[in-house]
């Protein structure tokens, strides 16, 4: 697995890079600012980047622009983005451009390295990996006609776990309910979300939180 890693912070960039290494991954380059992460993407063409959301000049959505312009470069690239916090604006705009192979992971997830590692993993080998945090702000979002009240407490624990990007095994294993309950609470959830069920977990993933951040966006 080839990585760049973007970030302006070196302590983090740094302790990322021995991380990974010491994992037996390489990290091709590493960047602080966007300019020399998109040159390293066209140099190198890394399998996974790693990218902070907020970077120089403004530190606003530079991050999120060059993990955009990057994919558009590389298609097939990996990404994932490390945030400081919960934006979901920054991970719908991702979002928008597919599901597959993306990451959206706050940084205080990286400190609990085997998680950080099973995400990135998970990524790597094209599956979506959601920080729970972010599902959780998503999911006590309100708006007008909120179809997530149509939903029972089993079916809205299911759908979390789904949008972290676990598949129904995983979940099953997690709620300790069967396959067979897990499949049915799946349906429900799509009928009454208006959502056309699928069996791959990533567009299913995005089908959701597109549903969860715009309110009108359908699978």
């Amino acid at each position: 697995m080839r990585i760049v890693i973007a970030e302006d912070d070196p302590l983090l960039r740094e302790g990322l890079a021995l991380l990974l290494r010491a994992e037996g991954l390489d990290v091709v380059a590493t960047a602080s600012e966007p300019d020399g992460f998109l040159k390293a993407i066209d140099e190198y063409e890394p399998d996974v980047a790693i990218v902070d959301v907020r970077m120089p000049p403004t530190h606003t959505d530079e991050g999120i622009r060059a993990a955009v312009e990057a994919r558009h470069r590389l298609p097939g690239l990996a990404v994932l983005v490390l945030s400081a916090y919960v934006e979901q604006a920054f991970a719908t705009e991702l979002l928008s451009h597919g599901s597959a192979r993306l990451g959206y992971l706050l940084k205080e997830r990286v400190g609990r390295v085997q998680e950080f590692l099973t995400a990135l993993h998970r990524v790597a080998e094209g599956g979506t990996a959601i920080d729970p945090e972010v599902v959780a702000q998503l999911l006590t979002r309100t708006r007008p006609d909120n179809r997530l009240d149509r939903l029972s407490p089993r079916e809205r624990d299911v759908l979390a776990l789904m949008a972290e990007g676990l598949g129904n095994a995983a979940i099953a294993e997690r709620l300790v309910v069967t396959d067979g309950a897990v499949h049915k609470h799946i349906r429900n959830i799509f009928a009454k979300l208006d959502l056309a069920p699928t069996d791959r977990t990533d567009r299913r993933v995005a089908a959701v939180l597109q549903y969860l951040e715009s309110g009108h966006r359908r699978a």
